[in-house]
C-alpha cells in the first residue's frame, strides 16, 4: 500500500513522539555544536565573519539533513527540499510570527530557522507584537478601544507601537544572528496602506500594495528578511496593520509555496471533542464550519480571511496554523503538525464500476498499479476488478486518478462493522499537493471503524501509524486499525491478523495480491530448483524481504494501541485552546455591593483582557469603586432602560447579574428586548439555573464547547457546585432507589449575604452551628436535577467567614475499595486546574482564599458498599466568582483559566 500525504488523524503513535523529541534534543544539540555562539536571550549582538564562517556548507546541510530524517523519511525530506528549491528563494515560504512567540519561543524559532537557512532556504518573517503592544499601553496608561475587534490607534497609540515594533524586529534580528542567522530588519518601504475609516480607526491602515524589492535584495545578499506589520499610506504617513493581514498580503505578492502562521496553541482545536482541527478542506467544509457553535470570535474571521486569501492564490497554496517547535515537521512531512486550511480538491466517489465515468478504464488501471508493476501486475488488477464487479465497495478519487482508495464496507450483519481499505495509490504530486489528505478526511467522515495492511518496511510507516489508533506486526507486515473501542474486538482482530496476516481479508486485498504476485515472478526469475542449502534462492529472497522491520525486531510480533479504553476525563479542559481574541472585551457588573461583586471585581482586575465599564448597585451609587486600578470607575444605579439602551448601542460584551434571586428578571428582559443576541450575559443567582434556554456553566461536568458558545450562561450554586463535583465520578456506581448520596453541608457566613440576619451575626456563631432549610432547599433541587438522582441537602452556617465544608454519603451497587474509588475521582478530573484529589480529608481552613475545590476522604464502610467523600470549597471563588471567570473566559474566547490565579 502506497502512503498518502497529510493525516487527518495525527493520533501520534508513542514510537513517533519519541522520534520527535529525540529530534529537538538532537536538532537544538545540532545548532549548539556547529554555531560557537551563546543563545539568543543573552540579549547582546554578535558579529561574526560569514564568509569565512561557512566553513562547511554541505556538512551542515548534511547534519540538518540527517536531524530532519529522525522526524520524516529520506524520501520526504527530499521531496519537499526538491520542491522548497526548485521556485525563486522569496517563494519558499512567508512565516507570520505573533508577539507571544517572540516572548516565549524565540529560541525554538531560530533554532528552526538556522536548520532551513543551512539548507539554502529563506523564509520572509513578518512579525507582529499585540501582547507587548498591550501591557505597554497599560503602563503609559492609555486605555484600549476598539470597534468591531479592530485596535482603534490615536496618536499616542502609534507613536508606542512604532517604537515598539521596531525594538521587536531588532530583537529578532539580533537573536537570528546570535545562532548563526543572518538577518535583515525591514521596517518600511514594504507594505503601502490607505486610511481604514480613519474617522473611526484613525491611524490604522489597510494594504493596498506590496513592494518585494527590498524582500528579494535581502535574499539576494543571503539574508533571511524580517519585517514589521507597520505600513504607511501615499503621504508617508506610517498606519498600523493587523499581522495577520500583513502576513495575508505579502503572500498575494509572493505567492509562497507555504503560508505558515506561528501559534502558541498549535492550530485550531474543536471546542466538541477538545482535539486539534488537522485539516480544513474550504471547498467541500467551509460552510459546515461557518455554522459550527463553537466557530466564534478570532477562530471564524481567521478561517474567512485565510477563504479570502487562498481564494486569490493556486490552488496549491495553503495555510498551516503551527507551534513554533512543529516548523520543520511541518515543512518536511506528509503528516505535518497544527491545522492545514487549503482549498481542496473535489473529489468524486463511485459504488460500481459504471460510476467510474468520470475517468477511463485505462487509467483506473493505471492507477491500481501504479508504481508496482510486475510480469503478472496487470492480470492481477484485471481479476480485482472482475472480483469488485460482484462486490459491494466505496472508492474515492479525484479527477485526475491521482489519488485513488477503495473502501470494502462491512459485511452485513458483521458484529464488529469494521470496513476493510482494500487498495490505497497516490502519485507523488497527490502526495505533495494535499489530495490525499481530502481522501482520508473522506474515509473518516464515512466509515467510524476502518483497518488497513502495509509492508513494515515501507518507509511511510510513522505517517500510516498517526492516522491509526493501533497496530500490530508480524513477519514484515502491519495491520492499522481506527475506530475500535472494544478490547474484545481488539483482541479478535490482532488474533487473527496473528494466524492469517494479510490474508485475512481475502482476496479483495488488491494489496497482497499485488505481493505475491511479484514474489511469484521473483521466484521464476531466479529459478525455483536453484538451491541454497536447504531452500529454494527465491524462497530465502522472499524471506528476508518480509523481515524488513522499521524498528529493531524484539518478539514475533508487536503491538501498538494508542488510544486508551477507560475514559479518563471525557470533558477535558481548553485551557489555551480556547484562546481566540486579543483584545479586551467591555464587562458591565450589575449587582456590585455583595461579597461576590468584590471578589469578581478584584479577579477583573487581574485579568488582561476584561475591561470593566460600568458597576451598578443602588446602595454604592455615586461612589468610587475601590480595588479596581485599571481607570476610575463610578457606581450607578443602572434601570432596566438604561440596560436596554446601553445595550441597543452595543456598548457592552458581557453582562454578569450579581444580584438575589428573583430580582434580575427585568434587566435580562431588556437585554433580550434590545436586539444585541451576541451579548454574553452571567447571572449568578438561581433564577435561570432550571431553564432549558440558559447553558449551566459548570465547566468542569457541563461540556466545555457548549458553554463556549453560549450566550445565557447561569452560575452554578456554591453549594451545589461541590457537591456535583464530589458525586459525578460515582454516579455509574451509585445504588437504585430508594438508597441517595446524602450532602451535610457546612459554609462559612459569607454565604448568608451582607443583609444583617442571624446567620451572619458572629456573635450568634460562636461556639454555635446553625441548620437551616433542612429539606428541599434550592441547591437540593439543583444539584438533583443536574445529576439526574434524588440527592439530599442538608446546610449548616458556621463562623468562620468563607468555605463550604461537605461530607457526602453515597450508597454502591457494588462493593468497592478505597483506593478504587480514588482512582476514578483522579481519572475523571485528569487535568483539572480548579480540582486537587487527595487522599486525606481536606480541610475548611485551608480552602479560604483558593480559586479550585479539593476532594478527599474516600471512606469506605466495611461491607465495601458505602463511601464517605468530603469536599471543600471557597463559596466565593471558585463557588461564585473564579467560576463565574472561567465561564466569562470560555464563552469571550479567552484562555479558560486567564486571570485565575494558580493556587500554591
Amino acid at each position: 500500500m502506497q502512503a498518502l500525504t497529510r493525516p487527518l488523524a495525527r493520533q501520534v503513535a508513542a514510537r513517533t513522539v519519541n522520534r520527535t523529541a529525540s529530534y529537538s534534543q538532537s536538532s537544538t544539540a545540532l545548532v549548539q555544536r556547529t554555531t560557537p555562539l551563546p543563545p539568543a536571550k543573552a540579549k547582546r549582538r554578535h558579529t561574526r565573519n560569514f564568509a569565512s564562517s561557512r566553513y562547511d556548507d554541505g556538512s551542515a546541510r548534511s547534519a540538518v539533513i540527517n536531524v530532519l530524517n529522525n522526524i520524516a523519511s529520506k524520501r520526504e525530506v527530499q521531496q519537499y527540499l526538491a520542491q522548497f528549491t526548485s521556485v525563486s528563494s522569496q517563494q519558499f515560504a512567508v512565516i507570520k510570527v505573533g508577539g507571544a512567540i517572540l516572548t516565549d519561543y524565540i529560541d525554538q524559532l531560530c533554532a528552526s530557522l538556522r536548520n532551513l537557512n543551512q539548507m539554502g532556504l529563506f523564509p520572509v518573517i513578518i512579525h507582529g507584537a499585540g501582547p507587548q503592544l498591550n501591557r505597554l499601553l497599560e503602563e503609559a496608561g492609555v486605555e484600549p478601544k476598539y470597534q468591531e475587534g479592530i485596535r482603534i490607534t490615536d496618536g499616542k497609540t502609534l507613536g508606542i507601537a512604532r517604537k515598539l515594533f521596531l525594538e521587536e524586529n531588532l530583537k529578532v534580528v539580533e537573536a537570528l544572528e546570535s545562532w548563526g542567522v543572518r538577518a535583515r530588519p525591514i521596517t518600511s518601504g514594504v507594505l503601502m496602506a490607505d486610511y481604514k475609516d480613519k474617522e473611526t480607526f484613525q491611524f490604522v491602515g489597510e494594504v493596498n500594495q506590496v513592494n518585494v524589492g527590498s524582500i528579494k535584495a535581502a535574499i539576494a545578499d543571503g539574508y533571511i528578511p524580517v519585517l514589521t506589520c507597520m505600513a504607511e499610506s501615499e503621504d508617508g504617513q506610517v498606519l498600523n496593520v493587523n499581522a495577520d493581514k500583513a502576513a495575508a498580503e505579502l503572500a498575494r505578492a509572493l505567492v509562497p509555496l507555504k503560508i505558515v502562521y506561528l501559534s502558541e496553541k498549535g492550530g485550531i482545536h474543536d471546542k466538541e471533542t477538545g482535539k486539534l482541527v488537522e485539516a480544513i478542506n474550504l471547498d467541500e467544509e467551509y460552510d459546515e464550519y461557518m455554522k459550527k457553535p463553537w466557530v466564534i470570535h478570532g477562530t471564524r474571521s481567521k478561517i474567512r480571511d485565510i477563504k479570502t486569501l487562498l481564494d486569490d492564490l493556486p490552488r496549491s497554496s495553503s495555510v498551516a496554523i503551527i507551534h513554533p517547535e512543529s516548523l520543520e515537521r511541518e515543512l518536511f512531512t506528509h503528516s505535518g503538525a497544527g491545522t492545514l486550511i487549503r482549498r481542496g480538491t473535489k473529489l468524486h466517489q463511485a459504488s460500481s464500476l459504471a460510476d467510474f465515468e468520470a475517468v477511463s478504464p485505462a487509467m483506473l488501471k493505471k492507477a491500481l498499479v501504479r508504481n508496482r508493476e510486475g510480469l503478472d501486475s496487470a492480470a492481477v488488477v484485471d481479476r480485482y476488478l472482475d472480483k469488485l464487479g460482484s462486490s459491494s465497495f466505496r472508492a474515492y478519487f479525484d479527477e485526475n486518478m491521482e489519488a485513488l482508495a477503495i473502501v470494502l464496507p462491512p459485511t452485513s450483519g458483521s458484529p464488529t462493522q469494521l470496513a476493510h481499505l482494500s487498495t490505497l495509490t497516490m502519485t507523488r504530486s497527490a502526495w505533495l499537493s494535499n489530495i490525499a489528505d481530502n481522501v482520508f478526511q473522506s474515509l473518516k467522515r464515512d466509515f467510524s471503524k476502518l483497518a488497513w495492511t502495509v509492508k513494515q518496511d515501507d518507509e511511510n510507516l510513522t505517517w500510516f501509524s498517526e492516522k491509526a489508533d493501533g497496530s500490530i506486526a508480524k513477519k514484515g507486515e502491519v495491520l492499522f486499525w481506527y475506530g475500535i473501542e472494544s478490547p474484545e474486538e481488539v483482541r479478535e482482530l490482532m488474533s487473527e491478523f496473528v494466524q492469517h496476516g494479510r490474508q485475512m481479508f481475502g482476496d479483495v486485498n488488491l494489496e497482497s495480491q499485488l505481493h505475491r504476485a511479484a514474489a511469484a515472478a521473483e521466484r521464476i526469475r531466479a529459478g525455483a530448483n536453484t538451491l541454497i542449502g536447504n531452500r529454494p534462492v527465491a524462497q530465502q529472497q522472499q524471506a528476508r524481504a518480509f523481515s524488513t522491520s522499521a524498528r529493531p525486531a524484539t518478539a514475533a510480533f508487536s503491538v501498538q494501541q494508542r488510544r486508551g479504553y477507560a475514559t479518563t476525563n471525557p470533558n477535558p479542559p481548553l485551557g489555551i485552546k480556547n484562546s481566540e481574541k486579543d483584545y479586551p472585551s467591555k464587562v458591565a457588573l450589575i449587582g456590585a455591593r455583595g461579597y461576590t461583586g468584590q471578589a469578581l471585581i478584584d479577579l477583573l482586575n487581574r485579568h488582561p483582557n476584561m475591561d470593566l465599564c460600568h458597576v451598578s448597585s443602588r446602595e454604592l451609587a455615586g461612589k468610587k469603586l475601590k480595588g479596581y486600578t485599571k481607570k476610575d470607575i463610578t457606581y450607578e444605579n443602572l434601570s432596566p432602560d438604561d440596560v436596554r439602551r446601553m445595550a441597543e448601542r452595543k456598548e457592552i460584551d458581557c453582562w454578569v447579574m450579581a444580584l438575589p434571586n428573583g430580582v434580575c428578571k427585568p434587566c435580562v428582559d431588556a437585554l433580550n428586548d434590545s436586539g444585541h443576541k451576541e451579548a454574553l450575559v452571567i447571572d449568578l443567582s438561581a433564577d435561570y439555573r432550571f431553564d432549558s434556554a440558559w447553558t449551566y456553566g459548570l465547566p468542569e461536568l457541563v461540556q466545555r464547547s457548549k458553554i463556549a458558545s453560549a450566550t445565557r450562561i447561569s452560575n452554578p450554586g456554591c453549594y451545589a457546585t461541590a457537591a456535583q463535583l464530589g458525586i459525578a465520578p460515582l454516579l455509574p456506581y451509585l445504588a437504585p432507589s430508594p438508597g441517595h448520596p446524602t450532602v451535610f453541608g457546612v459554609s462559612g457566613y459569607s454565604g448568608a449575604g451582607t443583609k444583617p440576619s442571624p446567620k451572619n451575626d458572629v456573635e450568634n456563631l460562636t461556639n454555635n452551628l446553625i441548620p437551616y432549610s433542612l429539606t428541599d432547599h434550592i441547591h437540593e433541587r439543583e444539584i438533583s436535577a443536574q445529576l439526574g438522582t434524588e440527592v439530599a441537602f442538608i446546610p449548616h452556617v458556621a463562623v468562620w467567614f468563607a468555605g463550604i465544608h461537605h461530607t457526602i454519603s453515597l450508597p454502591l451497587a457494588q462493593q468497592m475499595a478505597s483506593r478504587d474509588v480514588r482512582n476514578l475521582y483522579q481519572d475523571r478530573y485528569h487535568g483539572e486546574r480548579l480540582v486537587t484529589i487527595r487522599g486525606e480529608s481536606p480541610s475548611v481552613k485551608t480552602i479560604a482564599g483558593k480559586h479550585g475545590v479539593e476532594i478527599g476522604g474516600f471512606a469506605v464502610h466495611s461491607g465495601g458498599k458505602r463511601v464517605v467523600v468530603n469536599v471543600t470549597i471557597d463559596n466565593l471563588l471558585k463557588g461564585a466568582a473564579t467560576q463565574c471567570l472561567q465561564n466569562m473566559n470560555l464563552a469571550l474566547g479567552y484562555a479558560e483559566y486567564e486571570g485565575i490565579p494558580e493556587d500554591k
